[in-house]
């Protein structure tokens, strides 16, 4: 036999382990709780997201097919769509009975195949709205040629564009260039 003492099992914690649980739980709930705090800015960051993603579907979608790619932002603000247009729609207004709507390969949009955003019928934006769109040469729309760039009629480049989105306390603004499309993204102070 042993002359080795029994071996005592404790259970629960000590004092210094749980107070040292505490300082971690504390530190964490100081870090993470301004952020999960913060949510409904990233309603709009998606948005955003979403946007310049969409933009960049309609250049590459444009080369591809060698036609024309138009993302026309909707009146009421609750979003946007990419229609296909051909130099002879191209003056046409926006008609969405009429409009030749993109088809979204993947299916991933909301309600079907159409290259659609519409902010009241998908949750994932349901706080975010587009506040304001400028366009050099007026109207609501960006046009994407043959090349990628945009254009203000078949042949004639356009000029800057401007898309903002809100939600109420949080604005993010679009700013496309001219001729080429190029994007760049930024929170409104």
């Amino acid at each position: 036999m042993s002359d080795r003492p029994p071996i005592l099992h404790r259970s629960g914690y000590t004092l210094l382990e749980a107070m040292i649980l505490m300082v971690v739980l504390g530190v964490a709930a100081v870090l993470l709780v301004p952020r999960l705090a913060d949510r409904g800015d990233t309603e709009i960051q998606a948005a955003a997201r979403q946007l310049v993603a969409d933009i960049s579907w309609a250049q590459c979608d444009a080369v591809a097919s060698q036609g024309y790619r138009r993302l026309h932002f909707y009146n009421d603000g609750r979003g946007w769509c990419l229609i296909n247009v051909t130099d002879a729609t191209f003056s046409n207004a926006f008609d969405p009975a009429t409009a030749d709507f993109a088809t979204d390969p993947w299916r991933t949009r909301r309600g079907g195949g159409d290259f659609v955003v519409d902010f009241d019928s998908d949750d994932r934006f349901s706080s975010v709205a587009v506040s304001d769109v400028t366009v050099a040469e007026g109207g609501r729309d960006i046009t994407f040629d043959r090349l990628g760039g945009t254009v203000s009629a078949p042949g004639l480049g356009a000029g800057a564009a401007s898309v903002t989105l809100s939600d109420g306390s949080n604005e993010w603004q679009l700013d496309i260039a001219p001729v080429t499309g190029r994007v760049v993204v930024a929170r409104v102070p």
